[in-house]
């Protein structure tokens, strides 16, 4: 799944203030929900991120964001964590998923489900992601899912 023109705008203004806060870009999302637009910032390092961490990068970015105005609508700007069930939208976020539990939500039914739940056990040169679940391992192409994300039992 690709990036929009703003949102790697965006991802690529923000990756060099997170890294010298020690963080990490993990995705950037520029969505239109109920009339209003959002543009999602979401961080992650090893161990996870805190609330001021967030807070803090909010004010950094948003003066970032003023200064070199990349986007024409008004939007609201929100920065937080992944989370727990984190959105698998990268390639990156494969490779560092494998050996977890996931969702892969599809276009289309396989074998009458929408949705396969299981470990990731790889992605391939070619983006073909390979889950094994009840000792089946079933490979489809990134590009057939249309939602992707680590499942966590609660």
């Amino acid at each position: 799944m690709q990036l929009s023109k703003i949102e790697k705008t965006v991802y690529d203004m923000a990756a060099g203030p997170a890294a010298e806060s020690g963080l990490e870009v993990y995705d950037v999302e520029f969505v239109k929900e109920g009339g209003a637009r959002f543009l999602r910032i979401f961080l992650d390092k090893s161990g996870g991120i805190t609330i001021d961490e967030c807070e803090e990068f909010s004010r950094v970015i948003g003066e970032l964001l003023d200064e070199k105005d990349p986007i024409p609508q008004n939007y609201y700007l929100e920065v937080s964590s992944p989370g727990i069930e984190r959105r698998l939208r990268h390639r990156e976020h494969f490779e560092k998923a494998v050996g977890e539990t996931v969702d892969i939500h599809l276009y289309k039914a396989i074998n009458g489900s929408k949705t396969l739940t299981g470990i990731l056990t790889e992605i391939d040169d070619e983006n073909n992601i390979t889950i094994e679940a009840d000792g089946e391992k079933t490979t489809i192409p990134q590009s057939a899912a249309s939602r992707a994300n680590v499942h966590f039992d609660f």
